[in-house]
């Protein structure tokens, strides 16, 4: 029922065309061989997997060939990342941007065109209750990567788990900080957590993107035994698309530049 927020690419332009397949693939899960059918089968351009530790990364190894630029931070914490990509990568960087067991992944992607794109790829820690209750953690590193990214002049896409639904405040204040967009608003909630429990689902994973890219596909992808349902979205990019879509970017406040800056600064 929502306006949507990206406008459909209508003239393909395959050069300026990317494919990204999110998966928190659920540490303890063993269906390696589940995971690469689902890549194989929906060919992505750049695949980022979450909840990697050192044996998701040995039984990942087959994807090198195919996807020749990686960035692996395998992590036995529940909290490893590995990023693989078919373009060139540049300006890679590992980060812990709030705390230090928690990486971030940022990098350009060279698209066929040479345009190049600005990724981020987050896993923030969610609040649990009986341990940790507050969400500071999560909203200060999603806040920190928003004003990276609202700073940046070339086309931007966030990708992760980022523990949180596509409908909270704190999501919106992130877009509005941002002012990237959301494409599945206006086409579904695309939930992908709990695998497992149907009546109890929500959009955890997400792609958010600048006002420069069209959408071209977005979907939900087959379960591999993982509690989280992989996402996949491809768009286009198109430099005249900023204007066509600037108003569909949420408006900052005076007061949301505020609580914003107070949660970045927050003690964690």
């Amino acid at each position: 029922m929502a306006k949507k927020q990206v406008y459909r690419a209508e003239k393909l332009e395959p050069n300026n065309q990317i494919a990204v397949m999110i998966s928190n693939v659920y540490e303890d899960n063993v269906n390696y061989q589940g995971c690469l059918q689902v890549i194989h089968e929906n060919d992505p351009d750049l695949i980022l997997l979450l909840e990697t530790n050192h044996i998701w990364a040995k039984e990942t190894e087959s994807l090198d060939k195919e996807y020749p630029f990686q960035v692996k931070v395998p992590i036995d914490n529940t909290y490893g990342m590995l990023l693989f990509s078919k373009f060139k990568l540049h300006e890679i960087s590992v980060n812990y941007l709030v705390e230090e067991e928690i990486p971030s992944i940022f990098c350009q992607v060279e698209l066929p065109s040479r345009q190049r794109v600005q990724v981020f790829a987050v896993h923030p820690t969610p609040p649990v209750p009986n341990e940790n209750p507050r969400s500071t953690e999560r909203d200060k590193e999603l806040l920190l990567v928003a004003k990276k990214a609202e700073k940046l002049d070339m086309p931007v896409i966030v990708i992760g788990d980022l523990n949180d639904v596509a409908w909270s405040y704190t999501t919106e204040l992130f877009l509005k900080t941002s002012q990237l967009l959301d494409p599945r608003r206006g086409r579904g909630f695309y939930n992908t957590f709990h695998a497992k429990m149907p009546l109890m689902q929500f959009p955890l994973d997400h792609a958010f993107i600048s006002a420069d890219f069209k959408l071209i596909s977005l979907k939900k992808l087959d379960n591999f035994d993982s509690d989280h349902f992989p996402i996949f979205v491809k768009v286009q990019y198109e430099k005249q698309a900023e204007e066509e879509q600037e108003d569909n970017q949420l408006e900052q406040t005076k007061a949301d530049e505020e609580l914003a800056e107070e949660k970045i600064h927050a003690d964690t």
